[in-house]
């Protein structure tokens, strides 16, 4: 599993949540994603911002934390091809992380990209 110090600063990951998602598709992105169930080759989680998301690729091996990270392309307005996770463990501060996102989508997107 590539932990989070494995950046590309080349092609850099916009952070989204369920909402901002569909301003990427096709584009490289990163979410938190809270993890529902997995199921067919796909993680069911919920975004940030209360969203269902799909996470597709495979999972690293060994068990994922109810919270992970996930960077990839977005394929869609709901769903995301993972080529990164990274466990974030069973809690974090879901409010925190959604406005992280919306802050670097807004006014301070220079200092994110």
């Amino acid at each position: 599993m590539a932990s989070h110090l494995d950046t590309d600063s080349s092609n850099p990951a916009v952070f989204v949540n369920g909402e901002l998602l569909r301003s990427y598709i096709g584009k490289r992105v990163r979410a938190l994603v809270q993890v529902i169930r997995s199921e067919n080759g796909a993680v069911i989680g919920k975004s940030t911002d209360d969203n269902q998301i799909f996470v597709k690729g495979t999972p690293p091996l060994g068990s994922l934390t109810g919270f992970v990270e996930v960077i990839g392309i977005a394929d869609d307005d709901r769903s995301i091809r993972a080529e990164i996770w990274n466990n974030f463990g069973d809690k974090i501060d879901t409010q925190n992380y959604n406005r992280l996102c919306q802050l670097s989508n807004g006014e301070f997107k220079h200092l994110f990209i």
